[in-house]
């Protein structure tokens, strides 16, 4: 991957409008595609409403939703449609956020991660 695209994960700020967006529109989606390859997928869905969550300290926001844009991203440092390898950067990035961020992830988002799971998957 070039430094233009991990510059565009990885820069805090004004980026975060566009990374929630991408999230938005693209979670459920990459989510369903990864299921058996993520051990840890409601961790990932809690991740995901704590990020969405307005309540959520802006920084933490700002981490979780440049960790999940990336896992959103199809053409990553290692690409998604490698299978078996696919989304092992993936699940890298996403432990590393969640492990660092955990205090923020509430009942409330793992409660939302455990119903949408029972519902989509």
């Amino acid at each position: 991957m070039d430094k233009a695209r991990i510059d565009e994960i990885l820069t805090p700020g004004d980026r975060n409008r566009e990374r929630e967006e991408r999230v938005r529109t693209q979670f459920w989606r990459t989510l369903k595609r990864a299921a058996r390859q993520v051990p840890f997928m409601e961790d990932v869905v809690a991740a995901y409403y704590c990020a969405l969550d307005t309540r959520t300290p802006t920084r933490v926001r700002g981490v979780l939703l440049a960790a999940l844009a990336y896992f959103v991203l199809p053409t990553d440092f290692i690409p998604d449609f490698i299978f078996g390898l696919g989304f092992t950067d993936d699940v890298a990035v996403l432990t590393a956020a969640i492990t660092a961020l955990r205090s923020h992830i509430t009942p409330a988002h793992r409660a939302a991660a455990r119903e949408a799971l029972s519902e989509d998957l």
